[in-house]
């Protein structure tokens, strides 16, 4: 009995690493293959590449919702989509074509250290609108992180003015974004699953991009001899895409938000090291000691926000224990479900966070 229970757990265990460990790698091939198609490959378009990527899952996400029907749609009107989806994916559509824009300026090493900006940034944008509370703890907090990035550029070797306005553009836009979600989507119970994600998003996405297009590439990319264009790599580069969308689906299904920040860490410095191996991108020791301090601040962020998660657990316990002899069964099943739809969007928000990082 007991040989079969712990045969039982070292078989989630496994699985769980399994599921982070093909996160963690598909995330790292799709962001090094990013860097390498638009500054290495000849292909210097981040907002073509962006709208092939929104053209590809728009289309994946249609044949599994409407043809194959593998999907159930959520049968959203034109009035909740444009209110709703659009907003999203204007802010989606910028988030992504200034991540990639950044990667013509920027090495994918100083890129990934300007993520740990994420989570105060994703905190501010709460506050402003109505989802977060002020603490001085969570903004001190904050500062760590910030002070981090600031060292971090620093003792950044190429560092290019344009591509960092260009990332902390795409921050704050991505920021807005997962707000405008937890908003827009979550609060009035569409909880969408990557597939439906695709479908409902990438349109709005795409249509969006279509405007930097025209204005800004379209006519460039004409007239460009010189691009170098090979179907089969741009289709295994959106095939990499939409399996990193359901590698973190998985990863946010098996496991906790905690594992997920931790492995969100180790693959920043991971990163760190294939940049500086296949690119030659240079890392210095300030670099490091910045990002130190980024990963310090993160931590006591995640260890923050597990706490609060505890603490409303306790508070509501207490008060289900001092009432639990004048009130019926059913108040009682109605009061743990509303703890638990509590719980489930202050761990969301901590997932989102950190899978944020991983689509741009």
């Amino acid at each position: 009995m007991a040989s079969a229970m712990q045969s039982r757990v070292a078989r989630e265990v496994f699985k769980s690493y399994g599921y982070v460990v093909l996160w963690m790698s598909i995330s790292i091939s799709v962001i090094l293959f990013n860097k390498w198609l638009l500054a290495f490959s000849g292909f210097p378009y981040p907002i073509s590449l962006t709208m092939w990527h929104m053209a590809f899952c728009s289309t994946i996400g249609f044949l599994c919702v409407r043809v194959g029907r593998f999907v159930k749609p959520h049968n959203m009107s034109k009035q909740d989509y444009f209110r709703r989806v659009m907003p999203i994916g204007v802010l989606y559509a910028a988030s992504l074509w200034l991540s990639n824009s950044s990667y013509l300026y920027l090495s994918v090493s100083f890129i990934q250290m300007t993520k740990s900006l994420m989570p105060g940034l994703v905190y501010a944008t709460g506050i402003m609108l109505g989802t977060e509370q002020f603490s001085r703890a969570n903004a001190a907090n904050m500062m760590l992180i910030a002070f981090g990035v600031v060292v971090c550029a620093i003792g950044e070797v190429n560092l290019v003015l344009k591509g960092v306005m260009q990332q902390l553009a795409a921050l704050l836009f991505e920021a807005a974004r997962l707000t405008l979600v937890q908003i827009l989507i979550n609060s009035k119970g569409l909880q969408m699953n990557p597939i439906q994600s695709l479908y409902y998003v990438s349109p709005a996405c795409l249509i969006c991009l279509s405007i930097p297009f025209v204005a800004l590439e379209m006519v460039p990319l004409a007239h460009d001899e010189t691009v170098h264009f090979y179907p089969s790599v741009f289709l295994a580069n959106a095939l990499a895409a939409f399996a990193l969308n359901l590698a973190v689906f998985l990863l946010i299904g098996k496991t906790s938000a905690l594992t997920m920040n931790i492995a969100g860490v180790i693959k920043d410095w991971m990163l760190i090291f294939f940049s500086y191996y296949l690119f030659g991108a240079p890392v210095t020791a300030i670099n490091l000691l910045g990002y130190a301090f980024c990963c310090s601040g993160v931590a006591v962020y995640n260890y923050m926000k597990l706490q609060m998660i505890r603490q409303k657990a306790a508070q509501s316990s207490g008060k289900d224990l001092l009432g639990m002899r004048h009130r019926s069964k059913e108040e009682i099943m109605e009061e743990i479900r509303q703890l638990q739809n509590e719980m489930t969007k202050l761990d969301e928000g901590s997932h989102a966070e950190t899978a944020a990082s991983k689509e741009n």
